[in-house]
């Protein structure tokens, strides 16, 4: 059984290591700023799956105001399982909560954006119904030295 809830700022050693797994190494340092910032925000949803009171998961949500269309759409921006407990159902358990409640605040589409090299993630996400979509851009924003 996945017991799925909100995360708390406790399970910032967990949530490292399960970033760390994912290829974010480093974020012992603002983790904790990071994970109030999300814990507090009324359109984020920060979640945890524990099992036996061990973090085994984590899934950062975000609902976001569409200006064209009647509903809004919720974007995962992070998914990860430990790697003792993938392939256990951890991942699709966090993925349906994460669809269920997208559901419940009105949400029309739920996307992911998963990089090209996670072939694994992209078995999975296509296990759980996500299609391709058009081309995604992005412009990095960090400060050069």
């Amino acid at each position: 059984m996945h017991a799925i809830r909100d995360a708390q700022i406790t399970d910032a050693p967990a949530i490292v290591s399960l970033l760390e797994a994912l290829d974010y190494p480093g974020t012992d340092d603002f983790i904790k700023d990071r994970l109030l910032q999300l814990i507090n925000h009324p359109d984020e949803r920060l979640l945890v799956s524990v099992e036996n009171e061990v973090v085994t998961g984590v899934i950062s949500l975000h609902f976001i105001p569409q200006l064209a269309l009647a509903g809004d759409f919720c974007r995962i921006s992070y998914l990860c399982v430990s790697g003792e407990t993938r392939g256990k159902g951890t991942g699709k358990a966090l993925e349906e909560h994460a669809v269920h409640m997208a559901r419940q605040r009105g949400c029309d589409r739920i996307e992911v954006h998963c990089h090209s090299r996670r072939t694994d993630a992209h078995r999975f996400y296509g296990r759980q119904g996500y299609a391709e979509s058009p081309k995604y851009l992005c412009k990095s924003l960090k400060i050069v030295p």
